[in-house]
């Protein structure tokens, strides 16, 4: 499977020829509360008439609930299967607007034009939809590449700083596991100067490469994943508290956490794992995780999509740019790598 669907265009303009060259009876435009104020006024203009689905933001939001809400809202507009679905967002318009397109009347078209530096480099790219279950982080869901990606940098002049930060940080991932030179450039932008249609491109064909290899993370695949074992664990415990924690935040964690399992059992070099955390300090700060939490997010990480036969696997680093994955990690370890995080604010 080969994903040619991917276009990072400098002008939205072009958006109009993209629609125009689909099959399509009726549109809808998923949008949340800040798309539809911050990016569907750039986009409106280019779009046919269509069909507003509004839905409210947040990962929290991420659920079946959320998604019988866009199903009507489709059966109300009376979509067919000839229907077109355009998702504007970030990483959970993309994920959850895939869904209920993918499976509206046994599945509809549509077309991903992510709005956040994370959807951008990494969740629009690869054709992973689906829905959180309870604590549970992309618990529910299929594989289905969308018909289109349209990726446009200049929506990014819409995001809150932090909001850009935490998309950095799969930026930052994509030069640990597949190129050493990228991480070196990477860690040493600046992000109010940075040329973010370089940097998109750049990471887009790295996780291009990644994905039509192995396109439904049978192996390979399970690279784009380091970070994510802690690093989902630690963001679905805090989900629902005052410290609840961005997607890229918790993942910047997640790779300090198995930057130290990798020096432990793979063969990072320890001043290469102590550089992983002084670069995600560096850029995220430090969000102290109390022991007494240690427990509750080491069992988080069993429920972690990537595990088989009950043993816990994560993909962790033999070097700078150079990933694996199926490594089973313990309970223990995994306290380790916390206390490690911890050590370094």
């Amino acid at each position: 499977m080969t994903i040619q669907n991917v276009q990072i265009e400098k002008d939205l303009d072009s958006l109009s020829a993209h629609i125009a060259t689909m099959d399509f009876t009726s549109l809808a435009v998923l949008v949340d509360e800040n798309t539809e104020a911050h990016c569907y006024p750039w986009v409106k203009r280019y779009l046919p008439e269509h069909t507003l689905i509004r839905i409210t933001s947040g990962e929290k939001n991420k659920t079946l609930d959320t998604c019988q809400k866009i199903w009507q809202a489709m059966t109300d507009a009376k979509m067919d299967r000839r229907g077109l679905m355009l998702n504007l967002g970030g990483g959970v318009i993309g994920d959850m607007g895939g869904f209920c397109a993918a499976t509206y009347k046994r599945g509809i078209n549509f077309i991903n034009v992510p709005t956040t530096l994370l959807a951008q480099v990494d969740a629009s790219v690869g054709g992973k939809l689906g829905i959180d279950f309870g604590a549970l982080k992309n618990h529910i869901g299929i594989f289905r590449i969308p018909d289109r990606v349209l990726i446009y940098p200049v929506l990014l002049q819409t995001l809150p700083e932090r909001e850009l930060r935490s998309g950095f940080a799969e930026v930052l991932k994509h030069g640990l596991i597949a190129d050493a030179a990228y991480w070196e450039r990477s860690r040493n932008l600046s992000l109010a100067s940075a040329d973010w249609t370089e940097v998109v491109a750049a990471s887009v064909k790295i996780k291009k490469e990644v994905v039509e290899n192995d396109p439904t993370e049978k192996g390979l695949r399970k690279i784009l994943n380091f970070g994510h074992t802690v690093g989902h664990a630690v963001e679905s415990y805090f989900l629902d508290t005052e410290n609840h924690l961005l997607h890229g935040e918790a993942i910047a964690i997640g790779m300090v956490a198995e930057a130290y399992l990798s020096a432990s059992r793979c063969g990072l070099q320890p001043e290469e794992c102590d550089m992983i955390r002084d670069t995600m300090l560096s850029v995220y700060g430090h969000a102290p995780i109390g022991t007494e939490h240690f427990d509750a997010i080491t069992a988080l990480t069993v429920q972690d999509k990537k595990n088989e036969g009950g043993n816990v696997l994560a993909a962790l680093l033999n070097g700078i740019g150079k990933a694996r994955y199926d490594v089973q990690i313990s309970a223990e370890e995994v306290r380790k790598s916390l206390i490690y995080y911890n050590e370094g604010k």
